[in-house]
C-alpha cells in the first residue's frame, strides 16, 4: 500500500464534523508506515486547513471535488478551474431559480447574500407543509454546511463572474427534491462540466477533467506509484470516480447504496471510526 485517499465529510469526520482520535492515530501510524495519506473532498483546501488546524496532521489535499490538489504545505499542485463561459452560466441560472449556491475560488467561499433566507424558507415551507418532518436533522444540515471557512457574501453571481478569478466549484444546495431534481436535469447534459453529489441535499459542479478520481492518478503519476497500490475509502457518489480508479476500494457503512456497490470492502461508519478500521484492514 503505496497511497490511501480518504474522503472527509461523512468518511473521516463524524457526525459531529470531528476527526476522532481513533482515525487520528490510525493516520499517523499509516504516514509513519511511509504510506501517503490523501485528503479527497468537496470542500475548499483552505476550509480542510482549518479542520485540521487542531490535530497536527498535515497530508496532501484533493480539493473541489479534484479541481484542486494542493501539497502538505498548502502549496497548488495542480488546479482546473470552470471554463468562464460556463460558469456563468451555471450561476446565472441557479440565482434565477433562487438556488441557495456556493462558489469555491482560491480563497473564499462566494455566495449569494440572499442565499441563507432562501434556505429558511424552504424550511418553513416543509415545516407548514409536513409537520413530521425531521426538522432537527435539516437543521443540523444547515449547521454543516454553515459551518465552513471563508464565507464572502455577494450581491450576485455577475460579482463573481466580472472578478475573472478562478472557479472551481459550485455547490446548489436545495431541501426540495424537485426543485434538486430540475437541476440535475438542466446540467447533465452539459458537455464541458462534471455533475456529482456529495449530499443528499445538493448536487455539485466541475470542469469535466476535474474529479477525486483523476486527482488521484495525477498523484499516483507524480509519485510513480502503480494505482494498484492506492487505495480510497468514501461514502457518497463523488467519491465513485475514486473508488473506480483505486487498486483497494472501502465504502463506509453509512454510503450510499451506488458506493457500497463500487466498494470490495465495507468498513464500520463515520461514528464507530471507520477510517482507523479501514487503514488497520490495509496495513495488517
Amino acid at each position: 500500500m503505496k497511497m490511501i485517499a480518504i474522503d472527509l465529510d461523512g468518511t473521516l469526520l463524524n457526525n459531529e464534523s470531528e476527526i476522532s482520535q481513533e482515525n487520528l492515530e490510525a493516520i499517523q501510524r499509516a504516514q509513519q508506515e511511509g504510506v501517503e495519506i490523501v485528503v479527497a473532498t468537496g470542500r475548499a483546501e483552505f476550509d480542510v486547513r482549518e479542520v485540521f488546524s487542531k490535530t497536527g496532521l498535515t497530508t496532501w489535499v484533493i480539493g473541489a471535488n479534484g479541481a484542486t490538489i494542493h501539497t502538505p504545505e498548502g502549496e497548488l499542485f495542480d488546479s482546473v478551474p470552470i471554463q468562464p463561459n460556463d460558469a456563468e452560466e451555471i450561476l446565472s441560472w441557479l440565482e434565477a431559480e433562487d438556488y441557495y449556491y456556493e462558489v469555491f475560488s482560491d480563497d473564499a467561499i462566494l455566495t449569494p447574500e440572499n442565499g441563507r433566507d432562501l434556505l429558511y424558507i424552504e424550511l418553513d415551507r416543509i415545516k407548514t407543509a409536513n409537520p413530521d418532518a425531521n426538522i432537527a436533522e435539516l437543521e443540523h444540515s444547515l449547521a454543516k454546511q454553515f459551518g465552513q471557512t471563508g464565507f464572502k457574501k455577494v450581491p450576485s453571481y455577475k460579482e463573481i463572474v466580472q472578478a475573472g478569478v478562478p472557479l472551481y466549484n459550485v455547490l446548489a444546495f436545495s431541501f426540495e427534491k424537485e426543485k434538486r431534481d430540475k437541476g440535475w436535469r438542466k446540467f447533465e447534459g452539459y458537455e464541458d462540466v462534471t455533475l456529482v453529489s456529495s449530499g443528499i441535499h445538493n448536487f455539485e459542479l466541475e470542469h469535466k477533467y476535474a474529479s477525486k478520481g483523476i486527482a488521484l492518478e495525477k498523484l499516483a503519476a507524480h509519485f510513480g506509484y502503480s494505482l494498484r497500490d492506492t487505495a480510497a475509502i468514501g461514502d457518497s457518489p463523488n467519491d465513485l470516480s475514486m473508488l473506480n480508479v483505486a487498486g483497494h476500494r472501502a465504502a463506509m457503512a453509512n454510503a450510499r447504496d451506488s458506493v457500497l456497490e463500487a466498494s470490495d470492502f465495507v468498513t464500520k461508519t463515520n461514528d464507530e471510526h471507520g477510517v482507523a478500521h479501514a487503514i488497520s484492514h490495509w496495513l495488517t
